[in-house]
């Protein structure tokens, strides 16, 4: 047998997600569905676990994977722990654990969420890998800013807290796998020896050729997330409450409070829960997208969105900090910033000179085959014979 026959046998992985990684109708799941593809097509063999708490069994996923496994994230009081945090007591599960320990494959945790595992003994000597998707305890502390509600202030709080204290403590315990190089700086500050940057996985987009001008502003995101409404809440009454400009807000179950807000504007309108198609429909019709936001640890799928598909991307510093994307955008600060840079950029077009600036940015950053090939390099250490 030759040996790329051999090393393509012995390409076992599994590979424990945070939730259930389809349908693909958040920014969460997009690096963990479109990693799936792209490591079968390099010969990896998958043995997927799933977190399900409401989006149920996906046939879909059958299809890039040799096994896939289903637990119940426990979110009842009996999962809290005051030494473990909530997203990862809540998902302690001894049959996952059971089933881990009946080989020596290597293994991906998705998120710090699915890392319990390297509290056991028995995964001491495995190799055993975490995607950072965020610096956690950085990310909770953000929500306890951005949230009105009290009882959520102190949760995130507590959660953040522990997370610290966590994070910390299984920082040499994996090799970790970082979506920003400003996330694996965090980390290493907090004794990590072993983190490297890894794209995220995304759709097969390219950089459009887009010419001639949109016809109103966007702002798009999960808006049923607080740190999403907020942003949402502020553009609306400290940019668009006296421009002349068209501003749309679009995304997923807004509260009745941000409906309210939009139907006394005259300018502003709001497009409850999109299709994929519809969104991405709008995002290439913008002329602006706009994308401010109030933490900078992780990536921010939607400006990638935007970037490939749409026309000028105008951002605060926090949504690019980190990003290696800060070229490709407008960076404003407080709302006078975003009005003037707005109203500049709805009467110019996008230059030949920003395309060819973000296929140098995009391209090879965001490139799926090239990100698996380094997966597989760093997992089983040679570099694959084509």
């Amino acid at each position: 047998m030759m040996a790329t026959e051999e090393n393509n046998l012995n390409k076992h992985l599994h590979i424990i997600c945070l939730n259930v990684p389809y349908p693909v109708d958040y920014g969460g799941v997009f690096d963990l569905f479109y990693k799936l593809a792209a490591l079968q097509q390099r010969g990896v063999k998958i043995c997927l676990h799933c977190f399900d708490y409401g989006r149920g069994e996906q046939p879909m996923l059958n299809r890039f994977c040799q096994e896939v496994n289903y637990y119940k994230r426990e979110k009842s009081i009996t999962a809290v722990s005051i030494k473990y945090p909530f997203i990862v007591s809540s998902r302690k599960n001894k049959k996952l654990l059971s089933r881990l320990a009946e080989d020596n494959y290597p293994i991906l945790m998705e998120g710090v969420h699915c890392t319990y595992l390297l509290n056991d003994k028995r995964f001491n000597e495995r190799k055993c890998y975490v995607r950072l998707h965020n610096v956690e305890h950085v990310y909770y502390h953000y929500l306890y800013e951005n949230t009105s509600s009290l009882l959520k202030k102190l949760y995130f709080l507590w959660e953040s807290k522990i997370l610290k204290r966590y994070e910390s403590k299984i920082a040499k315990r994996a090799v970790f796998w970082s979506v920003t190089k400003k996330d694996a700086e965090t980390y290493k500050e907090l004794g990590c020896t072993s983190v490297q940057f890894l794209p995220l996985f995304i759709p097969q987009w390219k950089v459009g050729e887009i010419t001639g001008k949109g016809c109103f502003c966007l702002y798009h995101g999960d808006l049923s997330v607080a740190e999403n409404e907020k942003a949402a809440v502020w553009l609306v009454q400290n940019i668009f409450n006296d421009m002349q400009i068209p501003f749309v807000i679009a995304g997923k179950n807004p509260s009745k409070h941000l409906s309210n807000l939009l139907s006394k504007s005259n300018t502003a309108c709001l497009i409850a829960n999109p299709g994929e198609k519809e969104m991405q429909d709008l995002i290439a019709k913008a002329h602006v997208n706009i994308i401010p936001s109030y933490n900078a640890t992780g990536i921010k799928l939607k400006l990638i969105n935007a970037l490939f598909n749409g026309r000028h991307c105008l951002v605060n510093e926090q949504t690019v900090e980190g990003s290696g994307l800060e070229k490709a955008c407008y960076i404003a600060s407080g709302a006078n910033d975003f009005k003037e840079i707005i109203a500049k950029l709805y009467e110019q077009p996008l230059d030949v000179e920003d395309v060819v600036l973000r296929h140098q940015l995009l391209d090879e950053m965001f490139d799926n085959e090239t990100n698996a090939k380094q997966i597989v390099e760093w997992i089983w250490g040679s570099k694959e014979e084509e």
